[in-house]
């Protein structure tokens, strides 16, 4: 390096250095310093150009969604650029620039590392560890336990349960179990824990069939949480958990989280837990599913659910229809499926053991986590009967029927993994939604759903999120709604404004001017369901298969007459004490930016209906 002392190169290392200016696009200059906490007003009086335009490059390259490490990415660039653009470079441009080029590597590696979540793409040394390993004697496993460890999480199972769950558990050896249940009773939390502890005992494989993935899935949270509390360890696997040395015989036992599309399980034989079996759409395949799985004498299958309606296939599985079906008049057999007498569990004679749970039975049997009181003044008595002591809902005089809503239930985790991502900070990233919202009404609930429009006329709408709340002040749900733009892109809102809803509709005005107000009379209530018939009818709604509370909801929806009894209108038997349907008005006050026309969207302007 001698001739960094020729005099002639040091009179040009004496020039200035180049500024990022020199060598950089403005609109990227400008995108670096709004990175480093300059204001935009800032940037244009340092860059000479005038802030609308650097206000449009923000808004159109989305430089407030960027992640922290695409910021880092831009000033390595940033500097890099600087330095690799001077004529003549000193010893520590070149030392620097050789860091810069080893972090660019880092990054690369940690962006692949996101792609795959291989620690290997990160760390180069763990593929090398990884080789030694395979080739090292297996050592003990993250999902191996010793006999003890087996032990403590069965006595954990036992000391955790309710006394109407200890029946459940006690009938673990019928081949055939079918519980219909109350709400919100534990049951998923239950069978969860459960095919645990007999994966561990028995070494036989396990499968939860849900609606969706979504719900299979919330059987491994639950059994991850407990083998995080009771031996504070992690439970590893994605679509499959294989535990090693399970059984009398130490040999493995994988449990397999399915949605209702998975037919290749067929292949697995296992024991089945069959979730909310009483709403899935494709239950008959469901049904034939679970019985090829468990064909082996050894598994068990077991059907639970909160009843849905008559019209179901599976109430021909409940009655007992399903049993007769096909056979001699001589070999029917008669179940009687009454409270009194399953409720506590019998096997009857289609060989199916069923037992009713209703919600009194668990506060009987020790449930602890809810009150009566409650749940009768948040539900109207035909929507307790049906939720919480287990009748099944005659669908004479709803709107909608079950076979038209299950038309509209998919998969979601499968049928939009394309661009909606539920568990991003920005799940449907920068595409527009709309938003419809229920107001609460003193002991009733409300709803909020966000609705992704169609991309074309007379295309799907989807329901992507929906959430209730209670005992919220109007305040409160203005910064539920609040929270919600800031999540999603919502260009349009509408609010029911009637009572309480003219309070939350005040608030939401300040940060959403355009928010459209929606004042209930006969003539808006029937514009609402008539919209909502029509495009359900046309099978033009999407939302996810596990969420029964939007079925139930549209199918308490029942036309009735005004007081004066001049005029046809539409309720859920909604009172001041009582109220449901929230998730169902809630959603036909999204879908009614759309006019009945069909066309992609209305004018998102503030509108009173009277």
């Amino acid at each position: 390096m001698r001739c960094m002392e020729n005099p002639a190169n040091n009179e040009r290392d004496e020039e200035p250095p180049l500024s990022p200016q020199d060598v950089m696009d403005p609109r990227k200059m400008a995108r670096s310093l709004y990175w480093q906490g300059w204001r935009v007003s800032s940037i244009a009086e340092k860059l000479g150009i005038k802030r609308p335009t650097v206000e449009a490059w923000k808004q159109r390259d989305k430089w407030e969604e960027a992640t922290p490490l695409q910021k880092i990415e831009s000033a390595i660039e940033t500097r890099l650029c600087v330095l690799l653009a001077k004529d003549a470079k000193t010893g520590g441009d070149f030392k620097e620039i050789d860091l810069l080029m080893r972090q660019v590597e880092r990054t690369a590696r940690v962006n692949k590392y996101g792609e795959t979540g291989k620690e290997s793409d990160l760390n180069p040394n763990v593929a090398e560890r990884l080789v030694k390993a395979r080739k090292a004697p297996r050592k003990e496993s993250g999902n191996e336990f010793t006999d003890e460890e087996v032990k403590k999480i069965h006595e954990a199972f036992m000391d955790t349960i309710f006394d109407y769950q200890k029946v459940w558990y006690r009938a673990g050896s019928e081949r055939q179990r079918n519980i219909l249940k109350s709400r919100q009773i534990g049951a998923t939390f239950y069978f969860a824990h459960e095919a645990l502890d007999r994966c561990l005992t028995t070494g036989n494989d396990q499968a939860f069939i849900s609606a969706s993935k979504a719900q299979a899935f919330q059987f491994q949270r639950y059994q991850k949480n407990f083998i995080a509390e009771v031996l504070d360890r992690e439970l590893t696997g994605g679509d499959t958990i294989t535990i090693r040395g399970v059984g009398a015989k130490g040999g493995n036992a994988t449990m397999h989280y399915l949605g209702t599309n998975s037919r290749t399980a067929q292949g697995r034989p296992a024991d089945c837990y069959i979730d909310e079996c009483g709403w899935l759409p494709k239950f008959d395949e469901m049904f034939k599913l679970a019985g090829a799985m468990a064909t082996h004498t050894r598994f068990r299958k077991t059907f639970f659910t909160t009843p849905s309606s008559k019209s179901h296939p599976y109430y021909k599985v409940w009655s007992g229809d399903n049993y007769n079906e096909g056979r001699p008049q001589a070999d029917h057999v008669s179940i009687d499926t009454s409270h009194a007498r399953l409720v506590k569990g019998m096997l009857c004679a289609d060989y199916h053991w069923r037992q009713i749970c209703t919600i009194k039975d668990a506060l009987a049997a020790g449930l602890d986590l809810v009150t009566l009181e409650q749940i009768l003044r948040e539900n109207n008595p035909r929507d307790f009967e049906q939720l919480y002591m287990c009748n099944f809902l005659d669908e004479g005089e709803s709107l909608f029927s079950l076979a038209e809503l299950q038309r509209c239930m998919v998969d979601s985790w499968e049928v939009w993994a394309g661009d909606f991502k539920p568990l991003m900070q920005r799940p449907f990233g920068n595409k527009e939604v709309w938003v419809g919202y229920d107001p609460a009404l003193n002991g009733d609930s409300a709803a909020l759903t966000v609705v992704a429009p169609p991309d074309a006329p007379g295309g799907k709408f989807r329901l992507l999120h929906r959430q209730q709340f209670r005992g919220m002040d109007f305040e409160a749900q203005a910064a539920a709604i609040k929270a919600i733009t800031l999540q999603y892109n919502v260009t349009y809102i509408g609010i029911d404004v009637t009572g309480m809803g003219q309070g939350v509709y005040q608030n939401v005005k300040q940060f959403f001017p355009r928010v459209t107000a929606i004042t209930y009379s006969p003539e808006v209530k029937s514009r609402l369901v008539l919209k909502a018939i029509n495009i359900i009818s046309k099978g033009r709604l999407e939302y996810d298969t596990s969420w029964t509370d939007v079925s139930a909801s549209l199918l308490s929806i029942k036309k009735t007459m005004t007081a004066s009894g001049q005029k046809v209108t539409y309720e859920a038997s909604r009172s001041k004490e009582v109220g449901h349907a929230d998730v169902a008005w809630s959603l036909m006050h999204a879908l009614d930016n759309e006019p009945f026309a069909g066309a992609d969207s209305r004018p998102a302007s503030i509108l009173e209906f009277s």
